[in-house]
């Protein structure tokens, strides 16, 4: 099968390239200079010219902070693009895969993972837009997408909490971090994984919203403490602060787990632990992933 993948030029793009090529795909992997998702006449031509069968949109704007005073530029990129992009799948007889986020839910008043079909509430700009290009690819292209929804991603390529977690490890003593958020860690080649395995099997049968994130909860602390523990430094440098500390334009969902319920019904594996996923990755990250210190 041939894919096409948009913003493959980003850190779970580029692993989603890496996984379809160790299996032999043929892959055309575009990064944002190279396709431009809002465009419908560029895209018209990317899918022309490849011929995928498969287009999984990795492309998105995630500077969620920005997004509160620049919602017409997210919407664009995380809207309409995905629009864009579904609907030259539906002309050329592709399906689409398409990476959303846990900030499409408040993250408010929840004790337990957030069920694939538990009603959205974005608080924010960029989880507004993000369920606006969820929406439209469902319905652009019904019975031949899938949305998957990620979140706290980290990986070897690009800025990340885990690598910025190791890079803060060497040039300070202690380290305050934010308590009060609960999520799941997720380890961008996981995803990478399960996206190649989904792709195959999406059809008429197998379509809709899927949650793509490792399995268990943490805090920002917790995986502070994991990542200082992991690489032989000790975790009672990291102390626990609130999230009123760091304030920050977007508010942050106060709770963010996802629930992986759709896994099992199409036959696959339930993601592993974070912690697992974390003790295979840091040896990873720390040889190819950290960048080079500057004075």
């Amino acid at each position: 099968m041939r894919w096409l993948i948009a913003g493959a030029g980003g850190m779970l793009g580029r692993d989603v390239v890496g996984e379809l090529t160790r299996r032999g795909e043929t892959v055309a992997g575009l990064d944002r200079a190279s396709l431009d998702i809002t465009s419908p006449e560029a895209v018209d031509a990317a899918v022309r010219e490849h011929r995928p069968g498969l287009v999984v949109n990795c492309a998105a704007y995630t500077a969620v902070d920005d997004a509160e005073t620049d919602e017409a530029r997210a919407l664009e990129i995380n809207g309409d693009g995905p629009r864009v992009l579904a609907r030259a799948c539906a002309a050329h007889g592709a399906r689409m895969i398409h990476v959303s986020t846990d900030y499409v839910f408040s993250g408010e008043a929840r004790t337990t993972p957030y069920p694939e079909d538990h009603p959205t509430g974005p608080r924010t700009a960029y989880g507004r837009t993000k369920l606006a290009g969820e929406r439209a690819v469902l319905e652009e292209l019904p019975g031949a997408s899938a949305v998957l929804r990620t979140a706290w991603l980290y990986g070897v390529h690009g800025s990340n909490f885990v690598r910025t977690m190791i890079g803060l490890e060497a040039r300070r003593d202690t380290l305050d971090v934010v308590d009060d958020q609960r999520g799941q860690p997720t380890w961008s080649a996981d995803v990478a994984e399960w996206i190649a395995d989904l792709g195959p099997r999406l059809g008429p049968e197998v379509h809709g919203v899927f949650h793509a994130t490792n399995s268990g909860e943490a805090t920002w602390y917790d995986l502070a403490r994991e990542v200082f523990s992991l690489i032989g430094a000790d975790p009672d440098r990291v102390r626990p602060t609130s999230s009123a500390a760091f304030p920050r334009p977007a508010p942050r969902p106060a709770y963010s787990a996802l629930a992986h319920r759709r896994w099992q019904e199409i036959g696959l594996p339930l993601p592993r632990d974070w912690r697992s996923a974390l003790h295979e990755a840091l040896p990873r990250i720390r040889k190819e992933g950290l960048p080079r210190e500057t004075p």
